[in-house]
């Protein structure tokens, strides 16, 4: 392994923040390989939970929600591919985003002894995430596969949507990030945000149903999630056109991400120079 000097000089980190994020990049490597190895290591089942979770909270809800509350699917779609696309997507995005808020607290013991740009740490944290959705992910070919449900060339936007989803645990997970460290009692606001979210998006329902309660005074609100429009856009490139998707909320997604991102970046920026005294 190659090694270098580094001369820490006043403003350095500055000038050069990210031309030593990148030449970093081994040390990203390094961190996201011992998370995954941490996850499951003495585990039996290893990586099979990242199949067992989202299978098992399939089938309650398409219990609860299908066949005791009778909530349609799209028209022309099985009721649990609906519903396993759109767990795929959320669990991708609250693992992440969960991970993320908490990399640099996890990573104390870093961040106090040695220099490297802080901004690794988020980044290593979506490796975890990553894994459990291709995990999950195959779990969808399977029943896809199952109900002779075959993709259409809607799937080339899979990436895109995919991409978004990572931005997006990105912009808020930053935030979080900072303000955990100085304030540990985010830590157990963010799963109860993740619980909430989890019933406000488009996972066991279609937004089909919400665009047809028409001007109800809290559906702009349902549209301003920006997570709606990335789980119906997932399950679009996922199902075709039969599946429900708004292109307008897809719009509302990426400038909703973008304005956020852009200010969490800076927000972490800021603030990642103070993260050793409040440690």
């Amino acid at each position: 392994m190659k090694t270098q000097e580094v001369i820490i000089q006043p403003g350095r980190s500055e000038r050069h923040y990210w031309r030593d994020l990148w030449r970093n990049r081994e040390l990203l490597i390094i961190l996201s390989m011992r998370d995954i190895s941490v996850r499951y290591k003495q585990t039996a089942l290893g990586t099979a939970w990242g199949l067992i979770r989202p299978l098992l909270t399939m089938m309650v809800m398409v219990l609860v929600f299908s066949k005791i509350a009778k909530l349609p699917a799209d028209p022309g779609i099985p009721y649990p591919l609906m519903v396993l696309g759109g767990i795929t997507i959320w669990t991708f995005f609250s693992t992440a985003f969960t991970q993320i808020s908490n990399s640099v607290t996890l990573n104390a013991n870093l961040v106090s002894k040695v220099y490297f740009p802080r901004l690794i740490m988020p980044l290593s944290a979506i490796a975890i995430s990553f894994v459990d959705f291709l995990v999950s992910l195959g779990l969808f070919v399977l029943l896809a596969i199952w109900y002779r449900f075959m993709p259409d060339w809607h799937l080339v936007f899979l990436p895109f949507f995919i991409l978004l989803a990572i931005l997006a645990s990105f912009a808020f997970g930053l935030f979080f990030a900072v303000v955990n460290v100085r304030f540990r009692d985010v830590g157990q606001l963010i799963p109860f945000l993740v619980q909430v979210g989890f019933y406000a998006c488009p996972i066991a329902y279609s937004s089909r149903l919400v665009a047809e309660k028409g001007d109800v005074w809290w559906v702009p609100f349902y549209w301003a999630n920006p997570m709606v429009g990335i789980i119906d856009g997932f399950r679009w490139s996922l199902l075709g056109e039969k599946a429900y998707f708004n292109p307008e909320s897809l719009l509302t997604s990426v400038i909703t991400i973008a304005v956020c991102l852009s200010l969490s970046l800076v927000f972490f920026r800021k603030r990642e120079n103070t993260f050793v005294d409040d440690i």
